[in-house]
């Protein structure tokens, strides 16, 4: 008797390709393993043999091979429809088993992973006849009908730990291979892909060009279900070698295509990952997840490139995923973090006047590298004063187009709520709750790309964002930081608390500044804060290494003047990274202190969960690095309300022992005029 091999069913309904896709995927499996392949199809008794065959399976072909014995059963002669000769196969390191029913209940806790095939059924009588002739014709109809039996009372598709959708393309086997690697039972025996797999190779191509970026991204990823765009759209506004200019000195482009991309989908407790056809699902934490798939130097920065992005995750965390980092557990209408995986980018140095097309080497990277570079090539940079296509002059979207939001809260609930937190600083449950409630409306035929123009225009920021996951899009002018780990482990914080309006008046747009930086109210929400994120990067910083390099010092953006400290660390060597993020998350300037027991209480205030809002967008590097900002300031489109699409706007603000309950109210209105703005729209009655 041999050790138990690993077990994996390719199942699904006759026709959609599975003994194809079996046959490749054993194919490539044999390159580093021994395989065994067995197909359902030898052992059903006849046409009306579907059940019967399901036993014989299980009993006679599984239940010796799952223990590491031989499995002797009898083949069926189709020809003389009756019982054929003994046929033995042999286990070994891994065996496919293949065949409608190969993941039927039985058989279940006996597999290691099952891969459910789907196609429509179209094709799929139409192969299965091309591939068996005349012979299967006249039982199709009832074979089709015992599937339908079957399927009424197994829950084999929501079993499945892979989802493939069969283009009959050639493409399947490799989409499946990749979302294999994924699962934590098959870890083991598939160390050599996924060895593979990390010795990936970055390839990098310069170009001395500075191409209008909404034209370039419009222009790549305009047709992309899948796309990212991490945009310093406030640029053209810093200079130079300042901390603020190297804030805004890149912007990322990306999608999810060619050969190494992927899309994650998290949802309380639950990862969905799609490689091209195939989707594979795993149970447990985000962030246990995110360990296995980042954190890792596996690529190098090619010379002479300074962006601490070399291709990798990119997308967003949304704040319910707080029930992982001591909050309770939330759910929210969008996915709790969502993210695509760009095995191929386009990067722009906004300071040197270049663009970088990076790709990870595979088969399909020569003629990415020539389409992007004709790409980047064709779009002309814009005349000063431009404006692009589907962007209206006065910022504000075409009248019928205006959103009409309303509020979560009422300025009466919402100032009732500002009491409540002061009872529980009172009480000595907080020392400061950052209060938030929602603006949302209905979408209609709300365009967000052109709203995205629009506000990118008016409110230009360092860590701005337009992010499109299908139908769900975001579209952020985030001025705030929340973690940055570079490379080589250093850590960076920059909280912002503390918010003025700006003035088109010279004389009175400096004194909302002078009154915002000598505040004592707004220095203390900041310092608080302060206090916590240096807590929450020492938990796996070098001892000695947080500092606070900055304190309370005012940034002005073109809506709004922000108080900013920064805190510094250093990662101590072998940390685990996403453990980092996961102990800092969600930003302090969107709870308050101290964090836990003040998410509590924002959970016992607030309506409703906050979704995207208050979570981080950024990105997740190959060479270990990430950047992420909160996400303030963002417009969600979500495509799945109760009515419809919706739109939604989260606005809050820290509520300490002195604050007071008009002026809190009056800065909630200030911080989402940048978006409002934009679109046309007004502050809810």
């Amino acid at each position: 008797m041999t050790p138990a091999p690993v077990i994996i069913a390719v199942d699904g309904r006759s026709g959609a390709g599975k003994t194809t896709l079996a046959v490749e995927l054993a194919a490539r499996l044999r390159q580093h393993h021994k395989v065994s392949l067995f197909h359902l199809e030898d052992i059903y008794p006849g046409w009306n043999g579907l059940m019967p065959g399901i036993e014989r399976y299980v009993a006679t072909v599984l239940a010796p091979l799952s223990t590491g014995q031989a499995a002797e059963w009898i083949s069926w002669d189709w020809e003389k429809h009756y019982d054929g000769g003994l046929n033995v196969t042999l286990p070994a390191e891994i065996v496919i088993v293949e065949g409608v029913g190969a993941a039927a209940d039985a058989a279940r806790h006996m597999l290691d992973a099952v891969v459910w095939v789907e196609s429509p059924g179209d094709d799929r009588r139409r192969r299965a006849l091309t591939r068996d002739g005349s012979t299967y014709e006249p039982y199709w109809d009832s074979w089709a009908a015992q599937e339908d039996q079957w399927l009424e009372a197994d829950s084999v598709i929501s079993a499945a730990d892979v989802r493939v959708q069969n283009r009959a393309d050639g493409s399947a086997p490799d989409h499946v291979l990749q979302a294999l690697m994924y699962l934590p039972s098959l870890a083991a025996i598939l160390s050599p892909e996924l060895s593979a797999r990390r010795g990936l190779q970055l390839r990098a191509e310069r170009l001395d060009a500075a191409p209008d970026a909404a034209h370039l991204f419009d222009a790549l990823y305009g047709r992309s279900s899948n796309a990212v765009w991490l945009d310093s759209s406030n640029a053209s506004a810093v200079a130079g070698r300042s901390q603020a200019a190297a804030r805004s000195r890149f912007s990322i482009l990306a999608d999810d295509g060619g050969t190494y991309g992927q899309s994650a989908f998290h949802r309380s407790g639950a990862t969905h990952v799609t490689a091209g056809s195939a989707t594979v699902s795993t149970s447990g934490p985000f962030f246990r997840w995110l360990d296995s798939v980042w954190g890792r130097r596996a690529v190098r920065a090619p010379g002479g490139y300074d962006c601490q992005f070399t291709l990798g995750w990119l997308g967003y965390l949304g704040y319910e995923l707080k029930r992982e980092t001591g909050g309770n557990d939330v759910r929210s209408d969008t996915p709790d973090a969502a993210l695509l995986f760009a095995g191929r980018a386009v990067v722009l140095d906004h300071r040197e006047h270049t663009v970088w097309i990076l790709a990870l080497d595979a088969p399909d990277a020569d003629e990415w590298f020539r389409e992007a570079r004709t790409t980047v090539e064709s779009v002309a940079i814009a005349p000063s004063g431009a404006v692009l296509p589907g962007t209206v002059l006065s910022g504000a979207v075409p009248t019928a187009s205006v959103p009409d939001f309303v509020s979560r809260d009422s300025a009466t609930d919402y100032k009732r709520k500002i009491a409540d937190s002061q009872q529980e600083i009172t009480e000595g449950n907080s020392y400061e709750v950052c209060l938030t409630t929602t603006l949302e409306a209905a979408a209609g035929d709300f365009d967000p790309w052109a709203a995205y123009l629009n506000l990118r225009r008016r409110n230009p920021a360092p860590f701005a964002s337009y992010l499109r996951f299908g139908e769900l899009v975001v579209t952020s002018t985030s001025p705030e930081r929340f973690l940055r780990i570079l490379s080589d482990g250093g850590m960076r914080a920059e909280p912002i608390k503390g918010t003025r309006g700006r003035s088109a008046d010279a004389s009175e747009d400096a004194a909302l500044r002078h009154d915002l930086e000598t505040s004592l109210k707004d220095r203390a929400e900041n310092i608080m804060i302060v206090d916590l994120l240096r807590n929450d990067l020492s938990h796996f910083a070098i001892p000695g290494s947080v500092t606070v390099s900055r304190l309370c010092a005012i940034e002005s953006y073109a809506t709004v003047h922000q108080m900013v400290s920064t805190v510094d660390a250093h990662l101590r060597p072998g940390a685990p990274r996403a453990e980092a993020v996961a102990v800092a998350f969600p930003a302090g300037s969107m709870t308050g202190a101290p964090k836990i027991s003040t998410m509590d209480i924002l959970d016992q205030l607030e309506s409703g969960p906050r979704g995207i809002y208050s979570g981080a967008i950024g990105y997740f590097s190959l060479n270990a690095a990430t950047d992420l900002a909160v996400v303030i300031r963002t417009l969600v489109v979500n495509p799945d309300g109760p009515g419809g699409r919706t739109l939604s706007l989260g606005v809050g603000g820290a509520i300490t022992a002195d604050s007071v309950a008009d002026d809190e109210y009056e800065e909630i209105r200030t911080k989402a005029f940048g978006v409002l703005s934009a679109l046309g729209a007004d502050f809810p009655a």
